[in-house]
């Protein structure tokens, strides 16, 4: 990380901390009641205090499980799905028409199909979140695939390549950085259905945890929670960013 990357790195973290420090006296002050907005304090000795004596743990790993598998299964439908489309003109072409007409479907619209389909089950909630979470990856894959530079395909027959061939060793390198990005934002989008997932069938994990906190008027619990999905996305974030930069570090080193 250069110098200048760390500074802004630390300026963020300086205005987090500022952020904080205001949230702490706004509580210390009591000008919004104890019982809606707890300090920082207060929230962080909620949050240990889940993880060593509570069953934080155990929300945390149900949320997590409920994200990661979500955004697998959309993982694998939307990437074979965007390469076939993608790299058939074909395809785009008369697909093209439904995939603008689902596109912009609520997840919203679909939750109460998918709780007729499967009841307030785990199977709802893997449904949902991989509904979501499949369009951010299946549209940069169909983009990617689509321009990829034609003389690469142009090559691939002349050397009478298949088309599986083609998809493998030419097309899905030169679309590996849409579909990167498609796969980062997909993930927040897993994790955002989970939570809201969690709270509508009861499901262990955090949102479940938010919402009872929200109901009991723990709002140091609730704020943990809070606080806990916070660090989740950021980390989680993160790490795709890293994976990311090092699956394209060709990229760099081609300049």
């Amino acid at each position: 990380m250069n110098a200048r990357a760390m500074t802004w790195r630390a300026a963020s973290f300086g205005v987090a901390a500022a952020l904080v420090w205001v949230w702490q006296l706004i509580a210390d002050l009591k000008l919004v009641s104890p019982v809606f907005l707890p300090g920082p304090d207060r929230a962080w000795a909620s949050l240990m205090r889940g993880f060593t004596t509570g069953d934080l743990l155990e929300k945390l790993t149900g949320t997590l499980t409920h994200m990661v598998l979500g955004w697998f299964v959309a993982s694998v439908a939307g990437i074979a799905l965007g390469a076939l489309i993608g790299s058939s003109r074909t395809m785009r072409a008369y697909l093209a028409p439904s995939l603008e007409l689902l596109r912009p479907l609520p997840v919203s619209a679909i939750i109460p199909v998918a709780i007729a389909m499967f009841g307030l089950t785990e199977g709802m909630a893997l449904f949902v979140i991989a509904f979501g979470a499949i369009w951010p990856m299946l549209l940069a894959t169909v983009h990617g695939f689509a321009v990829v530079e034609p003389r690469l395909y142009e090559v691939a027959r002349t050397l009478h390549m298949s088309r599986a061939a083609v998809i493998w060793k030419i097309a899905l390198p030169s679309a590996s950085p849409d579909i990167l990005a498609g796969m980062r934002l997909s993930l927040t989008v897993a994790l955002i259905l989970s939570v809201v997932c969690e709270m509508l069938a009861g499901l262990d994990g955090l949102g479940h945890w938010v919402l009872l906190s929200a109901r009991a008027f723990r709002s140091a619990d609730l704020f943990a929670g809070v606080i806990l999905l916070g660090i989740v996305g950021y980390l989680t974030a993160l790490a795709m960013g890293m994976v990311e930069r090092r699956l394209l570090i060709w990229r760099s080193s081609g300049h």
